[in-house]
């Protein structure tokens, strides 16, 4: 071992002034601690007198000359400059005490020299965070006087006599005392104070971003998901001064490597578990630390590190995501998160300990990327999705998600006749866009009277004598096709024939709408209607179905087209407490929720001058079903079994269903409900008597058959009029 002798204090101390001069210009040209000497006896406030190199390095300043001012605290934001006035001010806070009321530590050290977390950036350098404090000088104590008479008197009503230390740090610790609000009025200018304050602070770039990292993940659904993990690589590439980052994770009996992470799309490859085991770095990281590859040329690589080569990678600073089994308190390793370099050796033993600072979270986001699939789930049932995810991220096999025994409710508003109403929109924009392109080619006409113009505005009149009758399923897309290749395409030309066609060529334009770059104004109409009805019903039904969880727990779906349909599933697989009792709430609860719908509906015409109306329907069915997640399809949930089918059929035709005399069962303002026995009927039966007791619907019943649908038939229903809201209702 090799023996560094240590000098003692004295012979230092007698070094001469020369000598001390040399180690003071060390300290200020070679310390990495910010230090700086602030002057307070200024008029507009601290200035600087004295800076190390270090400091004017950080805070942008060119030379030692510029060292005067405040350009530190001029490139903080405005919450660090106000913690580090805040700071200052007990400073003044303590010579003013000492002042008034004798010197003592009115302020304990732990107050008077608290750190602050500033950030500081330059366009030319990296962000860096600096941990400061402020420190009074014994040689140099900080003296305050001449107050303001105001501040004097303010200060006294603070305490009725001198008060003691702890009644001080009492009032500096209640963020609403008197003192406090006293110091926000302490402003240079109203006092005068002479004397220096020690600002130094040291480098804590790491720290703050290890634990802002921490933060960030541990908040995250999921860290394999790409959009979500570049914040994360925004961090973590700085503080290991990496060029790029990857992640192994393994899944069950296969490995996926996900490079080029930067990128919105990652790359991913698959490989064995057996390739996974080869490598140099697994039986080390499969123990749950963190390993340096120095440099990739100088080991035995595998398939894995082979691929990792290829992107001109040299290091690796890989760090293990664990979990541990349930079974035991022995790590299962569920991933690496390798942090690349394009140069040998460019990790040290500092990287590694932040690297393992990080295991804990990222292990813990690594779990969560099993979830990624059950994204938007539902909260009546996200616990089975939770707990399926929990199975998964042990490497337990997967199992179906399906809740059992379900008592299935559905039901529909339906904007009637929109099919027709958006005809009729496009029909309007086609009619305009071909009156003005026949507009351009009278114009080119008039200018270039040849054979083809002549024809080519023949075919226009002819589709616009056709689009008057009428327009087809194809219509839309056929004539606006037409119009793109046999006359837009030759606006560049026909612009050349004279100032009338340049300035029919100019009216089409302007006409076009630039997202869908045809005449759209008639259906922006059209789509505004209907998404305004849409959103009134959904906003109806969301506020009842509040209501309705507080009954039972349950799945609910809506979705909006030209109305809305919702599909509810309840029973006890989903919620442990579920009775026949919650069933026959939840029902009646559906009825009065549809009924609300359809009072909403009843203002379409003040809302959005509009003749649309809508139909509400209730499919009644008593028998159970099975709902199971496939994760292959983007319905959550589909009716399992073949038992179950007949339901589902019922559901896609009855709301354009009709009765044996061929009129539609639904019909505007009206409740319509469809039935198959005559237990539901009677069940039923009571549900309208009681809405007709709450005044929502009227008593003229009226009843029928619904004409058979493909493959079901003996269907039966009622209709009865909604009544509108009352007075009382509305408020």
């Amino acid at each position: 071992m090799m023996n560094i002798p240590i000098p003692n204090r004295e012979p230092l101390l007698s070094e001469s002034p020369s000598q001390h001069s040399r180690w003071l210009s060390l300290l200020q040209r070679q310390s990495h601690l910010v230090i700086a000497v602030v002057d307070v006896c200024a008029a507009d406030g601290p200035t600087l007198v004295f800076a190390n190199d270090y400091f004017y390095q950080l805070a942008g300043v060119v030379g030692s000359d510029d060292c005067q001012g405040t350009r530190l605290l001029e490139s903080l934001a405005a919450d660090d400059q106000r913690q580090l006035a805040e700071r200052y001010r007990r400073h003044i806070l303590q010579g003013i005490l000492n002042a008034h009321f004798g010197e003592a530590a009115w302020i304990d050290d732990c107050l008077l020299h608290e750190p602050v977390i500033v950030t500081l950036g330059q366009k030319s350098a990296p962000v860096r965070r600096l941990e400061l404090r402020i420190r009074g000088t014994e040689a140099e104590q900080c003296r305050v006087y001449n107050l303001q008479d105001d501040l004097v008197s303010a200060l006294l009503r603070c305490w009725k006599e001198k008060p003691t230390a702890s009644e001080v740090m009492a009032q500096l610790y209640d963020p609403h005392s008197p003192l406090n609000s006293w110091i926000a009025e302490l402003r240079p200018g109203r006092y005068q104070a002479e004397g220096y304050l020690l600002l130094e602070g040291t480098d804590v770039t790491e720290r703050e971003l290890v634990r802002d990292l921490i933060e960030l993940v541990v908040n995250q659904e999921s860290v394999l998901e790409p959009q979500k993990f570049q914040a994360a690589n925004r961090l973590i590439k700085p503080l290991f001064r990496a060029h790029s980052l990857l992640i192994l994770s393994a899944e069950q009996d296969q490995v996926r490597l996900f490079l080029d992470l930067e990128q919105p799309e990652w790359q991913a490859q698959t490989f064995s578990v057996h390739e996974f085991q080869a490598t140099s770095f697994f039986a080390v990281t499969a123990q749950g630390q963190v390993v340096n590859v120095a440099d990739l040329e100088q080991v035995a690589i595998s398939t894995i590190e082979q691929q990792i080569a290829a992107r001109g990678v040299r290091s690796l600073l890989l760090i293990p995501l664990v979990a541990k089994t349930a079974s035991s308190n022995q790590q299962r390793l569920l991933g690496l998160m390798g942090i690349a370099s394009s140069q040998p050796y460019a990790f040290n033993q500092a990287d590694c300990c932040n690297a393992t600072t990080l295991i804990p979270a990222l292990s813990a986001a690594m779990r969560h990327g099993v979830r990624e699939s059950f994204t938007n789930i539902h909260p009546s049932v996200r616990w089975r999705f939770e707990q399926e995810a929990e199975r998964r991220s042990w490497g337990l096999p997967a199992q179906a998600i399906t809740f059992e025994n379900v008592c299935p409710l559905y039901g529909i508003s339906d904007i009637r006749g929109s099919s027709e109403e958006r005809n009729c929109s496009i029909q309007a924009d086609l009619v305009q866009q071909f009156t003005l392109a026949l507009a351009v080619i009278d114009a080119v006409a008039a200018a270039m009277p040849i054979a083809f113009i002549e024809q080519l505005r023949l075919d226009l009149q002819e589709r616009l004598e056709t689009l008057y009758q009428g327009i087809t399923v194809e219509s839309e897309v056929t004539l606006l096709h037409y119009l793109q290749h046999e006359v837009e395409t030759h606006f560049d030309y026909f612009g050349r024939c004279g100032p009338e066609a340049a300035a029919a060529i100019a009216t089409y334009r302007a006409a076009l709408d630039p997202e869908q770059g045809c005449v759209y104004q008639a259906r922006a109409r059209y789509d505004h209607t209907i998404n305004s009805i849409n959103e009134l019903l959904r906003q109806t039904w969301s506020q009842w179905q509040q209501a309705m969880q507080q009954i039972t727990p349950h799945y609910c779906d809506v979705e909006a087209t030209d109305g809305i349909d919702h599909m509810i599933y309840a029973g006890k697989s989903i919620d442990s407490q579920f009775t026949d009792f919650h069933l026959h709430s939840l029902r009646y609860e559906q009825l009065r929720a549809v009924c609300a719908c359809a009072q909403a509906a009843y203002s379409l015409k003040d809302r959005y001058d509009s003749d649309l109306v809508v139909t509400h329907l209730v499919l009644v069915q008593a028998t159970k079903v099975d709902i199971t997640h496939d994760e292959h399809t983007e319905r959550l949930f589909d009716v399992r079994g073949t038992r179950d089918t007949r339901y589902e059929i019922v559901k896609k035709r009855i709301d354009k269903a009709c009765d044996t005399s061929g009129k539609r069962i639904t019909q505007p303002g009206m409740l319509t409900i469809v039935y198959s026995t005559e237990e539901e009927w009677q069940e039923y039966q009571r549900y309208l008597t009681y809405l007709q007791r709450e005044q929502l619907v009227s008593d003229q019943l009226e009843q029928g058959s619904v004409e058979p649908l493909q493959g079901v038939s003996g269907l039966r229903f009622v209709r009865v009029p909604v009544l509108p809201a009352t007075e009382e209702a509305k408020s």
